[in-house]
């Protein structure tokens, strides 16, 4: 599930208790919290992964979720 904007955080929180996969980024949204601009897409993850982890619901390794995602990872990608 993905919620653009100031819905970000409330949507793909919604949606991972519904059993969607969820993306988080800045991409989709600058803020992390009212108010507050998100440093990196990294503190984003860190957020949905805690209110995520707090609710007892799963959260895919980055090694799932490049599996699920069909991506090679960073080891095997030559730049």
């Amino acid at each position: 599930m993905l919620g653009a904007g100031r819905n970000q955080m409330p949507l793909a929180t919604i949606g991972a208790a519904r059993g969607a996969n969820v993306r988080v980024g800045l991409e989709d949204s600058l803020w992390i919290g009212p108010g507050q601009l998100a440093e990196s897409n990294r503190v984003q993850v860190e957020r949905i992964r805690s209110i995520l982890e707090a609710l007892n619901l799963e959260v895919a390794t980055p090694d799932e979720a490049r599996a699920k995602l069909g991506r090679k990872g960073r080891e095997n990608v030559k730049f």
